[in-house]
């Protein structure tokens, strides 16, 4: 039996994880939320490491708000950079294996070919530095962690673009959807699963990729989205210039 920590367990990709618990009866989960267990406080990552004699630590608290964060830079890095530290720091002296989510925005959006793990990080915004720092913070601190990169989640639960589709869909006719940044959309169930698999088949620790197989732009997974859900709207495409935003985006991150 694996003992499992899973933090931020109140996010998209938690509730997926708590929805599939009763298909891995080897594991047993301890779902935290960030309630529970705040990561930018040592001293309840302690306890709780003391408490749960954890095999593993699946971190999925984060600082997700892209565009806030840029106002909000301390915050950002303090969840995802410093906090990260401090639990990498718990995982290396109560002997626990790290799983931590990352993200494709740490990639400046340049290629034109997918985002191998060879190739080198360059942030454009604020989110993705703090990202990658935390990945920098658990690669100097452990030698037993996954890092999992991934892109464009969503699924039914949390805050996301397919939900924010549907909820425009209910109250307009038209909507405007950038149609020049090109990424893979990820369902959070495809990623929870892919995370268990490397947990119970154990597999070499270090950084990896994991996302949807299509390639699109947002305004085509707009578009498949509405048609998957059976709902008429006109959705047109527009550029990134014309739906300015705080923080500057990756025109192009697809991760392989």
């Amino acid at each position: 039996m694996k003992k499992v920590l899973v933090t931020g367990a109140n996010g998209q990709v938690g509730q997926c994880l708590q929805t599939i618990q009763e298909e891995h009866p080897l594991i047993a989960f301890t779902f935290a939320s960030s309630k529970d267990l705040d990561i930018t406080n040592p001293s309840q990552i302690e306890k709780s490491f003391k408490e749960g004699q954890f095999d593993y630590c699946i971190n999925l608290a984060a600082y997700t708000a892209v565009d806030r964060a840029e106002d909000e830079k301390e915050t950002a890095y303090q969840i995802n950079a410093e906090a990260v530290k401090s639990l990498a720091e718990y995982c290396q002296q109560f002997n626990v294996i790290l799983v931590h989510l990352s993200t494709d925005f740490v990639f400046d959006g340049l290629k034109t070919t997918p985002y191998l793990i060879s190739d080198q990080p360059n942030p454009i915004n604020i989110y993705g530095d703090s990202k990658l720092k935390g990945e920098q913070y658990i690669q100097a601190c452990l030698s037993t962690y996954y890092i999992i990169r991934t892109s464009w989640v969503y699924s039914d639960f949390g805050q996301n673009f397919k939900k924010t589709m549907l909820r425009l869909a209910e109250s307009q006719k038209q909507i405007n959807v950038v149609n020049d940044q090109i990424g893979c959309p990820t369902h959070a169930l495809d990623l929870v699963r892919y995370i268990l698999s490397l947990i119970l088949t154990e597999q070499s620790y270090g950084l990896y990729h994991f996302s949807g197989e299509k390639i699109c732009t947002w305004y085509d997974f707009a578009v498949d989205i509405f048609k998957a859900n059976h709902i008429e709207v006109q959705v047109n495409p527009i550029s990134t210039g014309a739906y300015p935003t705080k923080a500057v985006r990756p025109k192009y991150s697809v991760l392989r």
